[in-house]
């Protein structure tokens, strides 16, 4: 990847991880739980979203180092399960709020790079090319925050809703692992282990969901 598309993607992924965790935010506020709004983070405004190394850092050492995945994150939204009506169901819609929103980014991007190709038939715009690189590395980037997040080693998103499958007190245990649960999933990225890779499955999932969305 050169300079200009992992810059450009950089800037995707930044405002697609902020549009995540707006997402988080929003469903919680619906369900009862007003604290990200509150604390001013309902906005669009990268100051109050971006994290120096999941925003910034990461994604770049990923890019430079040539990974054949790229992911990110803004800075978590607050999140009080005691506003909830149903704490822990809640808490999973909440989660899954923002891998969605990534989700559905992806599919629009998908459609309107579609209707591109189209118009691209019969046109001669010098401007299809870097717009429809646009459109495909949003859809790449988006695609790759909500495979990120599906994860389900806590805290990542996917990891709240598969609680919901245990019993309170495995939950509870199994939550706990957050404490350090990026350094599993960081060590997972970094290190194999016999034979498993976790790029490779995030790689994998990645050409399957373009695949499911005709790219």
């Amino acid at each position: 990847m050169d300079l200009v598309l992992g810059l450009v993607s950089l800037v995707i992924l930044v405002y697609s991880a902020i549009l995540h965790e707006i997402a988080h935010g929003f469903v919680a506020e619906k369900l009862g739980d007003p604290t990200a709004r509150l604390m001013g983070r309902l906005t669009l405004n990268p100051k109050s979203h971006i994290d120096p190394f999941m925003s910034i850092l990461l994604p770049l050492l990923l890019i430079i180092s040539g990974s054949p995945v790229v992911f990110g994150a803004a800075k978590p939204v607050p999140v009080d399960p005691f506003n909830f009506r149903d704490g822990r169901k809640d808490l999973a819609i909440v989660a899954l709020a923002g891998p969605a929103t990534n989700v559905l980014i992806a599919v629009a991007a998908a459609v309107a790079l579609k209707i591109l190709m189209i118009f691209a038939a019969s046109s001669t715009s010098s401007l299809l090319i870097p717009v429809a690189t646009f459109l495909a590395l949003i859809v790449r980037m988006n695609l790759l925050l909500a495979i990120f997040n599906f994860i389900p080693i806590p805290p990542l998103d996917g990891s709240k809703v598969f609680a919901l499958l245990l019993p309170d007190k495995e939950a509870a245990a199994y939550m706990s692992v957050g404490t350090f649960g990026i350094l599993i999933i960081f060590f997972l990225l970094m290190f194999p282990i016999g034979g498993f890779s976790l790029q490779s499955v995030m790689f994998n999932l990645l050409t399957f969901s373009q695949h499911l969305l005709g790219l």
